[in-house]
């Protein structure tokens, strides 16, 4: 058993029938949850994850950004 980030309702999910990595849905809410750890068992949201990814993309593309303006900052 374990509890659902999004809504706080009980998932029965078998430790052993997991996988790090592995999607689940929510029965009561249906929220996409993603498997984070399997000793202990824990989920979270996988919307909070793609959320992440999508900030971690924009930050890459601004430090791509910063490099450039810094080389000519040394020019000077």
């Amino acid at each position: 058993m374990v509890t659902c980030p999004v809504c706080e309702g009980t998932i029965d999910v078998d430790q052993e029938d997991v996988d790090e990595g592995d999607t689940l849905s929510c029965d009561e809410c249906g929220a996409d949850l993603k498997v984070v750890s399997t000793d202990p068992l824990e989920i979270e949201s996988a919307e909070e994850e793609e959320e992440e990814d999508e900030e971690e993309d924009y930050l890459d593309e601004d430090e791509e950004e910063d490099e450039g303006d810094g080389a000519e900052e040394d020019w000077k």
